[in-house]
Formats: C-alpha cells, structure tokens, sequence
C-alpha cells in the first residue's frame, strides 16, 4: 500500500479516503463544493489558495479547514498562481532633504485616514515601461490612491496622494505619509503638497525595503496574480487592466489574511458599522 500510494503521490489516509467516497456513492454536498471552488477559483483569477478558498467556503455554509479545502481543489483540478521573483529600483542618491522614519516598521493604524504609505513600479508593455504609484491606507490595506505614467517623475506620486486626499478627505494635520527616500518623494513639489495638506512625511531607512513592507507586499500580489499573467500591447491596456484589479477585485473582494480574511472594504465597512453602534 505504501509503494501504490507513493506511486500515485497521494497519502495513505487520502487514498482510503477516496476509496470510502467511491463506496458510498455520489455526495450531493462535496459536489456543491467542488463547484463552487471552481467559480471562485475562477472569479479570484485563480490566486486563492488553500486558507483563502476555505475562508470563502465557510462564508458560503461549508464547515472546512485548509488541509480539507486543499484536498477539495486538487479534486476539482483548481491551480494557484505564485509569485515570480522581482527587483525594486529607488534613486535615493540625490541631495534633497528626507524625512525621518516614523513607522520604524510599525505599520498598525488605529483608524483609517492615519497613516498612508505609498511607491513605485514598473509594468512592462509593447509600448515600453509604464510606471504605477500608489498610496496605501495601513488601517484597512485599501489602495486609496494611485497613479499611472510612461516617466517616473514627481507629478507621478503627487498625482496619486491628490487623488487619495480627495477620495478620503482626510483630517488636516492627522496623517503620516510614509514612503522610501526617492527623489519623486523628496521632491520639493511633493513636501510642498504634505506642508499643504498638513500631512507628517516618513521615509524608510536608505535600501531597506522591510521598512515599506506593506506596499512592497501589494506590488508582489499585483504582479503574481496579475501582471505576469498578462502581455500588454499598449499602455492603455495595461491602465485599464491594472485598474480593473485594484477596484473591482483587490479593494472589494480579496481576502486579506491580515484583515482576519476580508476585503478592504468589508473591513472599512464593518469598522464604520462598529464606531455608529
């Protein structure tokens, strides 16, 4: 039995598993399952794996943990994409003025609205680099702002802080914004938006990427489940592409296993429906 189960690289207690299944019968039940695992492998654009899809199962009524949830995507033939390695670039060797690190990687907010964190990357397409910033509210993980140019200048990262300030309106003189020591960030244009706005700047420590974790983290989650995937003609493809991401699956429906296992929204949602109760 040992050498069949090795053979067919499954475990002992799965194989018997399976042999009681085919004993029995058709089960009405784990068929609901295997199909509803399959749509939402479908709608997360397969990038669930086995502790997201078991949370997603439990919402829906099924009583599952993530060994059983594992077994069950293997069984309705689900993949996962994984990350592919990737590199960060920042010019930080300019002489402009930085400002200290308030975080020093503590990257809890107590509400939102607090404490953004923003950066930059790159996407590549048939028309050349296009490059993405973003802006980041720690409380809830929720992308509030974001950018898209074919330079990477400072009108890229001013851009996405305004369109984060109108979206959010946050209280003035009640938030840190914290990013890395980029020439786009410690531009005199972009301290002057902060000054404006009443906002507290925060720079990571010079070539330490663990001290903006947070969107580090999202980029490596947009290019695995997204961008490595596609092969963007034009830069417009990709805006509308990346885009699409962001609002209409990231922010709304992505599990986040920081956020106990619940979208952006959600969590924004049920913190708002708290604070009125």
């Amino acid at each position: 039995m040992k050498l069949l189960c090795r053979v067919l690289g499954v475990t002992r207690s799965g194989f018997y598993d399976y042999l009681r299944r085919q004993s029995k019968g058709p089960d009405p039940v784990r068929e609901e399952m295997i199909d509803w695992i399959q749509a939402l492998a479908k709608g997360s654009d397969y990038t669930y794996g086995a502790r997201r899809m078991a949370k997603a199962l439990r919402e829906l009524g099924f009583p599952v943990g993530r060994f059983q949830a594992q077994g069950l995507m293997r069984e309705a033939g689900v993949w996962v994409r994984y990350r592919r390695r990737y590199r960060v670039t920042t010019d930080s060797n300019h002489r402009q003025p930085v400002f200290e690190n308030r975080l020093k990687r503590n990257f809890l907010a107590k509400g939102p609205d607090q404490v953004y964190a923003g950066d930059i990357t790159y996407v590549w397409t048939q028309e050349g680099w296009l490059y993405l910033a973003v802006v980041i509210d720690l409380y809830s993980r929720k992308v509030v702002g974001w950018s898209m140019h074919k330079r990477m200048t400072r009108t890229l990262v001013c851009d996405a802080l305004k369109m984060a300030l109108w979206s959010r309106r946050p209280a003035h003189g009640a938030l840190i914004h914290h990013s890395d020591r980029g020439a786009q960030y410690a531009s005199r244009a972009f301290r002057k938006l902060l000054h404006s706005h009443g906002i507290a700047g925060s720079m990571s420590r010079k070539g330490d990427c663990w001290d903006n974790a947070v969107v580090e983290s999202f980029f490596g989650t947009l290019k695995s489940e997204r961008i490595h995937w596609r092969s963007y003609q034009t830069q417009e493809e990709a805006r509308a592409d990346i885009v699409h991401y962001i609002t209409m699956f990231y922010n709304s429906h992505r599990l986040h296993s920081y956020l106990g296992y619940q979208s952006p929204n959600e969590f924004e949602r049920k913190g708002l429906l708290a604070k009125a109760a």
